[in-house]
């Protein structure tokens, strides 16, 4: 049996630079199962995205296609059991996660990658002023004293800008507004200064003024830390002036892939196309939004060919036989569809 990596000689388990020619952070084929009582739940399907350095990869999908659970695979923090990984590689740097111990899984953890969970009243300990869970990992992982851990808050606070936060920086979570806790929960992910942030829903329950706002701060915070960042969302509103490029997930797969520029103006996917085509307009008031048909689904009963096929108005036989590969479509863009040419062209 093969030794775990990071366990023999003292030698770090991952490498502080990236080695030439591999991608600052790489998923690889990644399978996702959740073993219940009523079955086995297949949630992420072969997944496979990159993240280079300095640039923000934008994860779409409705709720249940595998957004989050693939972000947190990559954290390290699913519940297995009942999750269990059968394949896949998670690459940070070189190295492959998923052969590390929990020891040196922990080190790479806030430190390397960081992440803003979705629910920011839920994440944040009620009975704990903000500062004191801002400085926690400081003083645990770099040993910092509490008085130098508090510094250390106030000027993450101040960065993320959060007025007065000298004066904030003992109130409670219940004291801050949705839009401030949010900005808490940036300043807890940056403590440590990361390579990578994972942003799970950053906006959640927000309202479109403070979302921008979150997203502006997001953007602003990655040129000046020179950070990666995964973005993952359902609203494709709010990704388009930020994110380099776009994996947009259905049933635990990537079905496109592409630049930010190239999936707007033209999608490749009919799932895609439907997402782009749901978006409110202003120069459509009055009229009835487009919808997508039907429930994403049962992540225990995928359907046959193309998961997608029981709500595609292009659906023919062969998406009911054939799962469709992820094929090239040039310009570094793919796109898991039989007639991904024929949608990427206006031909249907």
């Amino acid at each position: 049996m093969s030794e775990r990596i990071g366990r023999t000689g003292g030698v770090p388990a991952v490498p502080a630079a990236t080695p030439d020619g591999a991608h600052l952070l790489e998923v690889r084929d990644l399978f996702v199962e959740f073993h219940t009582r009523d079955g086995v739940a297949k949630v992420i399907n072969g997944v496979s995205y990159h993240l280079d350095a300095g640039e923000t990869l934008a994860v779409l999908g409705e709720s249940g296609s595998g957004k989050s659970v693939t972000a947190q695979a990559i954290m390290g923090i699913l519940d297995m059991p009942p999750a269990v990984i059968p394949s896949g590689q998670i690459l940070y740097r070189g190295t492959d996660l998923l052969t590390l111990g929990e020891e040196e899984r922990r080190k790479v953890r806030g430190k390397q990658i960081s992440m803003i969970f979705q629910d920011a009243l839920s994440a944040l300990n009620p009975v704990f002023p903000v500062g004191w869970q801002i400085g926690e990992t400081l003083r645990l992982r770099e040993g910092l004293s509490r008085a130098d851990a508090r510094r250390r808050a106030i000027e993450l606070m101040e960065l993320v800008n959060i007025p007065g936060a000298r004066q904030r920086v003992n109130d409670y979570p219940h004291q801050f507004s949705g839009g401030m806790r949010q900005r808490v929960m940036i300043a807890m992910a940056l403590a440590q200064d990361p390579a990578v942030l994972i942003a799970d829903e950053p906006t959640t329950a927000l309202d479109v003024t403070v979302q921008a706002q979150i997203m502006d701060l997001l953007g602003e915070l990655r040129r000046e830390l020179d950070m990666a960042m995964i973005l993952i969302t359902h609203d494709l509103g709010v990704v388009a002036d930020v994110a380099d490029r776009i994996a947009v997930m259905y049933a635990g797969r990537i079905v496109e892939h592409a630049d930010v520029h190239s999936l707007y103006r033209a999608p490749a996917h009919p799932y895609t196309k439907g997402l782009l085509e749901s978006i409110p307009r202003l120069d459509q008031r009055g009229q009835r939004l487009t919808t997508i048909k039907g429930l994403p689904p049962n992540l225990m009963r995928i359907p046959s060919g193309c998961p997608f096929h029981p709500r595609c108005p292009y659906a023919q036989q062969v998406c009911v036989d054939t799962v469709p590969a992820n094929r090239s479509l040039g310009g570094g863009r793919t796109s898991a569809c039989h007639f991904a040419e024929e949608v990427l062209d206006g031909r249907v």
